[in-house]
């Protein structure tokens, strides 16, 4: 059953889906609605949005309420303030969100029922003949912007170093709760959900045999979908790597020193690891705990781009660098793209509760028991670089691995050139009528 805010969406239809009440959307005919097949894929169009809903997200910024400098010279205390006010300068006076809405209406965008909530996903289908269909998903703060950058070289390979027998059909859904696709009413939205989803998603699609691949929360969905192990899915690729042993896992969270008899890879993994839960992940605790109270981060665009930006170390530091004038790897205006589009959609919250909805079910980084082919790419900025020797032992048929010298969490966002080139090679072996799981 569809909620107010999950109406249907043709290429006619005027106003947006699953924007909050700051812009009246009209619900669509009540025979309309029973006259259409729910699980139908339908054509979708992130359709233009109103003027003075972007008018009024400017005042909004201008408008901040600023606290007072932190009381150290980094960023121990949170994200800075010289670079929110940065952000804001520009987020209010140059930047343009109508740039990435023609880039989302420039691939094609469908919508469909599963379980009954809307999912909304691009699909692009390979001029190659023989295209390999491929799933990937996005994670948190995330959406489907980060990933538009790997569309092209993966369709494409021709023209990004590689071959037509490289070539993919990609789809890139939006998560449940997450920009365009519809915020769950219920709990229930769980990884395990999503896996089996996507699942349905693929072969509703006509999708027999497809592989996937995903980072942050997506490689949570990858690694459940290799557990789950559904007919059809040959392999996935991931590039933050669910690999830590249980019992390192435990002692990295509970701050136990190193253990010893680590090799020198292993050990970095295992500080960086520390850092990261004792240090780096109190979004998640927030989250996984009390997400319904983040009603500041729904109501003011400052709060809701600082929030995003404190993901982790690294990719602060990365993000920070390009408000300062730097250029590695992201853009001020893909940062944006990506906080605007959780705005204008008011999913902060919806997004927030897929913590929740795993709380105390799966584990963030450690081994899942996956059993099927598995391809890894690890960048040196990750949360953790995962080693191959817990590579090896968490995905028994581990089909190719590679270690790259630069890049971060958002792989697909930051390198799409060098994550695509691994998704190619890392894949390259699953093709054709031979392969076995």
């Amino acid at each position: 059953m569809k909620t107010a805010d999950q109406i249907e969406i043709t290429p006619s239809v005027a106003s947006r889906r699953n924007l909050d009440t700051r812009t009246t959307v009209a619900s669509p005919a009540p025979q309309r609605e029973q006259a259409t097949d729910k699980t139908a894929i339908r054509p979708f169009q992130a359709t233009k949005v109103p003027e003075a809903e972007l008018v009024e997200l400017r005042k909004r910024i201008q408008a901040t309420k600023w606290p007072e400098k932190e009381t150290v010279t980094d960023a121990t205390q949170g994200v800075q303030l010289a670079t929110m006010e940065k952000l804001a300068r520009y987020w209010a006076t140059d930047y343009d969100w109508r740039k990435v809405e023609a880039k989302l209406n420039a691939v094609p965008n469908f919508i469909t029922e599963i379980d009954g909530l809307d999912i909304h996903f691009i699909h692009v289908r390979s001029k190659h003949e023989n295209a390999l269909p491929l799933i990937v998903t996005h994670g948190w703060p995330g959406s489907i912007i980060e990933q538009l950058k790997i569309i092209e070289p993966l369709t494409n390979p021709t023209e990004h170093g590689g071959t037509a027998a490289d070539a993919f059909h990609v789809v890139i859904p939006s998560m449940p709760g997450y920009g365009f696709s519809g915020r769950p009413t219920t709990t229930g939205w769980d990884v395990a959900h999503i896996a089996r989803a996507w699942d349905v998603l693929m072969k509703r699609l006509g999708y027999t045999r497809y592989v996937a691949q995903g980072g942050d929360w997506g490689a949570l969905v990858v690694d459940q979908m290799g557990v789950q192990a559904p007919s059809g899915l040959l392999g996935i690729h991931t590039n933050m790597a669910g690999v830590i042993p249980a019992d390192v896992d435990a002692a990295a969270f509970s701050g136990k020193p190193v253990p010893s008899g680590l090799s020198a890879d292993e050990r970095l993994a295992y500080e960086r690891l520390q850092f990261v839960y004792q240090k780096g992940i109190a979004y998640g605790f927030q989250m996984g705990l009390r997400p319904q109270t983040l009603y500041g981060i729904a109501d003011s665009p400052i709060g809701l781009a600082a929030y995003f930006l404190d993901h982790d170390a690294r990719s602060y530091e990365l993000i920070s660098r390009v408000f300062a004038g730097g250029t590695a790897g992201l853009t001020r205006d893909d940062i944006l793209d990506n906080i605007t589009i959780t705005w204008l959609t008011n999913t902060a919250l919806s997004g927030a509760r897929l913590y929740w909805e795993n709380w105390g079910k799966l584990g963030y980084f450690n081994a899942k028991g996956v059993s099927i082919p598995v391809a890894v790419s690890v960048f040196p900025d990750e949360l953790y670089p995962a080693p191959r020797s817990w590579a090896e032992k968490a995905y028994p048929k581990l089909v190719y691995y590679n270690k790259h010298d630069k890049g971060g969490h958002f792989a697909a966002w930051e390198q799409p050139e060098l994550l695509s080139a691994d998704v190619r090679a890392g894949f390259r072996s699953l093709r054709g009528d031979k392969v076995t799981r």
